[in-house]
């Protein structure tokens, strides 16, 4: 990562160029080329082939990019998300299907990956399991990051890897709810169409503005245009708005982990 912003800074000086110049001619904001070059953010597969085109480096950063792309346990899409939310201060995400990786257990997560990819060898299932439990490591900090999670209450419903599974998955977020590490809202059946249709992202840091993910079927997008990330801050203020308070959030959550206990 630091050969590569310093390659890009290099060329980009070459080149005579300023951070808002160049931002400019491969169609993003200064601010991401100052963020990516002090080494806060990480680029794009494709803004690196931009960047090579409009500096003439033949082609040099965007094989420097795919290196750091194939050294990622993630998905090409998430590598610059699991990136940023390993630095953020605060992060608010509305779950519409699974658990939050950061929040997965063991098992609900090997469930998540087998469902997803079933003739995966075994020892490819475990390293994305391995990398999605070190996600999960930062809740170990004891105050950052803050993390509010508003979940659909079809997460709590889905029956993911077995009764026995879910209720050990519930039963994780009733124990960091308790502890009063995390924030944790369902959104119940009876709300009605929330405000986004997918998974949404927030993530706010100390020395950098804040930024928004979205994510599809093998898709993932960064948004870090202020107006964009406003107007994915509304949404989400408006699903957790919708929600059950963190006190009825939490009973329900128990009496799911209960009801799958009676079903095993």
């Amino acid at each position: 990562m630091g050969i590569l912003r310093l390659r890009t800074q290099r060329h980009r000086e070459a080149a005579g160029l300023t951070q808002h110049q160049l931002g400019a001619r491969v169609f993003c904001s200064g601010s991401y080329i100052g963020q990516f070059e002090s080494g806060f953010r990480r680029p794009q597969l494709d803004l690196a082939k931009r960047m090579d085109a409009e500096l003439h480096t033949g082609g040099i950063l965007a094989r420097m990019c795919k290196a750091l792309i194939n050294s990622s346990p993630y998905a090409n899409y998430f590598a610059e998300a699991a990136y940023l939310e390993s630095l953020a201060g605060a992060i608010r995400q509305y779950a519409p299907v699974f658990v939050p990786g950061l929040l997965q257990t063991r098992a609900y997560a090997r469930a998540v990956f087998l469902a997803a990819q079933p003739l995966t060898p075994e020892e490819k299932i475990e390293e994305l399991v391995a990398a999605r439990l070190e996600r999960g490591a930062l809740l170990n900090h004891p105050t950052t990051p803050l993390l509010w999670v508003v979940l659909d209450e079809s997460v709590l419903r889905r029956e993911v890897g077995g009764h026995a599974v879910m209720r050990e998955q519930l039963l994780y977020i009733v124990e960091l709810m308790r502890k009063r590490r995390v924030m944790v809202q369902v959104l119940p059946y009876e709300a009605g169409a929330p405000s986004v249709g997918g998974l949404l992202k927030l993530m706010e840091f100390d020395d950098a503005p804040p930024v928004a993910y979205e994510e599809g079927s093998q898709t993932g997008n960064l948004l870090d245009d202020p107006a964009l990330v406003a107007q994915c801050s509304l949404d989400y203020d408006l699903i957790r708005a919708s929600a059950l308070s963190p006190e009825r959030s939490l009973a329900l959550i128990e009496l799911a982990a209960e009801e799958f206990e009676h079903e095993r």
